[in-house]
C-alpha cells in the first residue's frame, strides 16, 4: 500500500509522460514529409488519445483525447473544436467498449485505430470536400484519405506500446488483491 504523497506524485508523473509523449507524436504528425506517400501521412495523435482512454478510463481518456484533438486543430491550423470533439468521443467510446466487449489486446487496438482514422479522415473530407463540392474529391478520398488510414496502422503499435508502458509502470497499488 502507497501513501498518499507517493500516489498523487505517481498520478503526476504519468501524466507528464503521457503529455511529453502527446507532444512528440505532435512533432511527428507536422513534420514535413516524414513518413510521407503520396498527400498522406500517418495519423499519430489520434491513436495516442485512443491508447490512453484504452488505459485510463473513460473519463481520463475523453478529456486527454480532447486535449490530442485540440492540440491536432491548433497544428493543422483548422477551426479549433472538430477534431477535439471527435477525438473526446471517439476515446471516451474506445475505451467503454475495450472494457466491456474487448481484450485488451495489440491486434485488437490495431484494429480499433485503423477504423477510427478512417471514420475521422472521412468525416473531415465529407465536411471540407465533398459537401462543399470541390472537384476532384472523391480522388482525395481515394489518395489521401484511405492511404493515411493505412499508414496510421504501423505507427499505432509503438504508440499502444509507450501508452502501455508509461500506464504499467505508474499504476496505483491500493492495496486490494
Amino acid at each position: 500500500m502507497e501513501s498518499r504523497r507517493k500516489r498523487k506524485s505517481s498520478q503526476i508523473f504519468k501524466w507528464v509522460c503521457y503529455t511529453l509523449l502527446m507532444l512528440l507524436c505532435t512533432v511527428l504528425q507536422t513534420m514535413p514529409g516524414l513518413f510521407q506517400l503520396g498527400a498522406a501521412k500517418p495519423l499519430y495523435l489520434l491513436p495516442l488519445a485512443l491508447a490512453v482512454s484504452v488505459f485510463e478510463g473513460e473519463f481520463a481518456g475523453a478529456i486527454f483525447g480532447a486535449v490530442c484533438g485540440l492540440m491536432w486543430d491548433y497544428t493543422a491550423g483548422r477551426t479549433v473544436g472538430m477534431l477535439a470533439l471527435e477525438l473526446m468521443i471517439l476515446s471516451f467510446a474506445v475505451s467503454a467498449v475495450v472494457q466491456l466487449y474487448l481484450k485488451d489486446t495489440a491486434q485488437n487496438f490495431l484494429l480499433i485505430a485503423a477504423g477510427c482514422a478512417v471514420l475521422v479522415l472521412a468525416c473531415d473530407w465529407l465536411f471540407f470536400y465533398y459537401m462543399p463540392g470541390y472537384s476532384g474529391a472523391w480522388n482525395r478520398f481515394l489518395w489521401f484519405v484511405l492511404p493515411s488510414a493505412v499508414l496510421s496502422i504501423p505507427v499505432s503499435l509503438p504508440i499502444y506500446w509507450a501508452a502501455r508502458k508509461i500506464s504499467i509502470e505508474f499504476k496505483i497499488d491500493n492495496g486490494v488483491v
